[in-house]
């Protein structure tokens, strides 16, 4: 693998995994100010060890081997940290339906933010999309019915991927619903240290399988996305105890990040159905939209 693509790469995942978790890192920080030093540090250790091995680390192995529940969860490791070609070629066939998965979850997500979720409209139609937020729906109904159709074509399986993909957006957007009206109480001051910390853990997982998933748009070795995403993860704890409130100014943040889980997305399904997309396009994308809008939030600053 050439290096300069492995440094594109990693740098591509720790900017995504960023982008997309400054709410999360937002609310982390709104939740300590209330508690004590001692809960403090202990999450900032303990909680950034928790969150890069446990559910970053573990969470790319765990979808690998979902997708490939013949080779074992024990393969699956080793073949990550190893080059063993029958794996390799054992992961690649199988690769279409991750990738399918991964890509109607995330197109799904975006759709989400743009019909449902309040925004700083960054781009013009975007206040339109919002008011009409009945559609969502709708919209990704009839997207994943296209999909779908689509898949059976060549693969009933990739069709089920498809279907897995829009299954998975639901369940977890609940559970991150659920989790994120948690946030009232939590930043009240009204619980114990104990019980913020292991809240602001199932937040913080929540929002990481955003990262992960998209991880896979950039590359399918398990040891770059722990690098990429560790150290996205590490500059969102710096950010979350120093520079929080200089980065909630730049209010079009939100927008980059989820046009590049648009782009991201779009790119894991074209990639499903066959269509070579060149790996490093992934990085370059994100790279490209998040600049813009931090140069645009920026000029608002001015």
């Amino acid at each position: 693998m050439d290096f300069g693509f492995i440094i594109l790469t990693i740098f591509g995942l720790s900017l995504f995994e960023v982008i997309t978790s400054v709410d999360n890192a937002i609310i982390n920080a709104e939740v300590l100010r209330g508690m004590s030093q001692k809960a403090r540090r202990w999450f900032l250790l303990w909680g950034f060890i928790f969150a890069v091995f446990v559910v970053r680390g573990l969470l790319p192995l765990l979808i690998v081997w979902i997708a490939n529940p013949q080779l074992g969860i024990i393969s699956v490791f080793f073949a990550a940290f190893s080059q063993d070609p029958k794996i390799e070629q054992a992961i690649e066939a199988t690769s279409p339906l991750l990738l399918l998965a991964g890509g109607v979850f995330l197109v799904f997500l975006f759709f989400n933010w743009l019909f449902l979720e309040p925004k700083n409209y960054g781009l013009r139609g975007e206040r339109f999309f919002h008011a009409q937020g009945a559609w969502f729906f709708a919209v990704v109904s009839v997207l994943l019915t296209v999909i779908v159709w689509l898949a059976l074509q060549s693969d009933p399986m990739l069709a089920f991927a498809a279907v897995v993909g829009s299954t998975a957006f639901f369940i977890i957007h609940g559970f991150r619903q659920f989790a994120e009206e948690q946030e009232r109480r939590l930043i009240s001051g009204n619980m114990s240290d104990i019980s913020k910390i292991a809240y602001l853990e199932v937040l913080d997982s929540t929002f990481s399988i955003d990262g992960v998933i998209g991880a896979f748009a950039f590359t399918f070795s398990i040891p770059l996305i722990l690098l990429g995403n560790g150290l996205g993860a590490l500059v969102l704890r710096k950010l979350t105890v120093s520079n929080i409130e200089r980065i909630k100014k730049y209010k079009y943040l939100k927008n980059g990040a989820m046009y590049s889980i648009l782009f991201l997305g779009a790119i894991m399904v074209l990639d499903s159905f066959g269509y070579h997309i060149p790996a490093w396009l992934s990085p370059v994308i994100t790279f490209g939209t998040v600049g813009y809008f931090f140069l645009k939030s920026k000029k608002e600053l001015l």
